[in-house]
């Protein structure tokens, strides 16, 4: 009896080396961040070295560390989710909503809603890419706007307050355990299931094919339309996620929550070392990227730059992030050639 052979998915050497190079930017944004921790807190001691800044600098980032892992995955597979944003404030108001209308449900049962809330919400996204062949760029965009009118009917000029949901809920949004942040915790072991799977997973490894060269991966009989819909889906539901945390850290929510998250996870990943062109980078980057933002958000005012700078810092960064991934590429390419030419 003779077993079906197994299919290798195809990784080029190419796709190694810049795999290798990956991990030098995160190490350099690793570097990058203590840099802007150590800066802040030469100028204000208390921006580390108290309880609260401390807690702080683990719990800003946490939310963000959520949405960028799902929108890195998608940008792997060579494609980009812009209404993360938008499915994060639907479902921080449909949080909100539940324990004031269905008062009796368990929080876990709260949670699960909103998280599958926004599964469903990535999974019409990635249906119209997957299917449609529509570019994620244009019907993400669209969904953006989309799910963002969806919340502004539904709540009107209403908010949910922090008095609306129950004080076991808000805890986990304030939270800790150790004297760490129960959100950080979370963000933690969802980043850390989320690595372990694009690393050592068959279903990950074909993310990485599919952003390499779509084509090629679809010539070789991967499952392209099934991996990015799945992609899409991984984002909604961790965009979903967020949403219950917004509502916890903050104690308030209203049709504007999780307005331009969007662009802070994308800009996360990207500074994170995951190429917009899709193939190279890792959900660790992303999240690294997302800790440097917000760290950045945190001290620059310490530091005394006005807001306008702030916002210039981070675009420079994003810009910076892009054009260090192109001329990592072209030159490991040349070499690549080189190499092939001397053998």
């Amino acid at each position: 009896m003779t077993s079906a052979p197994t299919t290798r998915i195809p990784v080029s050497g190419l796709t190694k080396h810049i795999g290798a190079l990956g991990k030098a930017r995160e190490f350099g944004i690793l570097i990058a961040l203590a840099l802007v921790v150590i800066a802040a807190t030469v100028k204000n001691p208390a921006f580390l070295f108290s309880a609260d800044g401390w807690r702080d600098l683990l719990l800003t980032p946490s939310i963000l560390v959520l949405v960028a892992v799902g929108q890195a995955i998608v940008i792997i597979t060579r494609n980009v989710d812009l209404s993360v944003g938008s499915v994060m404030g639907l479902s921080a108001y449909l949080t909100g909503s539940l324990f004031i209308n269905v008062p009796a449900l368990p929080i876990p049962v709260v949670v699960l809603i909103a998280v599958v809330f926004g599964a469903l919400l990535g999974a019409i996204n990635g249906a119209l890419v997957a299917f449609a062949r529509v570019p994620a760029m244009v019907i993400t965009l669209g969904t953006l706007y989309a799910y963002r009118g969806i919340n502004v009917m539904w709540a009107g000029s209403n908010r949910v307050n922090a008095s609306d949901m129950p004080p076991e809920f808000l805890a986990l949004g304030t939270g800790s355990i150790l004297w760490i942040p129960i959100l950080s915790i979370v963000a933690v072991v969802v980043l850390a299931v989320a690595a372990w799977y694009m690393r050592n997973t068959r279903g990950g490894r074909e993310y990485y094919a599919i952003g390499s060269d779509p084509a090629a991966a679809e010539l070789y009989g991967l499952r392209v339309t099934r991996r990015v819909l799945t992609a899409f889906i991984l984002s909604g539901a961790l965009a979903g996620l967020a949403g219950v945390f917004y509502a916890a850290r903050y104690g308030s929510v209203s049709s504007q929550a999780g307005a331009g998250w969007e662009l802070d996870a994308v800009g996360a990943a990207v500074i994170g070392g995951v190429a917009i062109t899709g193939g190279v980078g890792s959900v660790w980057g992303a999240a690294i990227g997302a800790v440097l933002l917000m760290t950045i958000n945190r001290a620059l005012p310490i530091l005394g730059i006005p807001d306008f700078w702030q916002r210039a810092v981070v675009g420079v960064l994003i810009i910076g992030a892009i054009v260090l991934d192109r001329v990592l590429a072209v030159r490991q390419r040349r070499r690549l050639i080189e190499a092939r030419d001397q053998s």
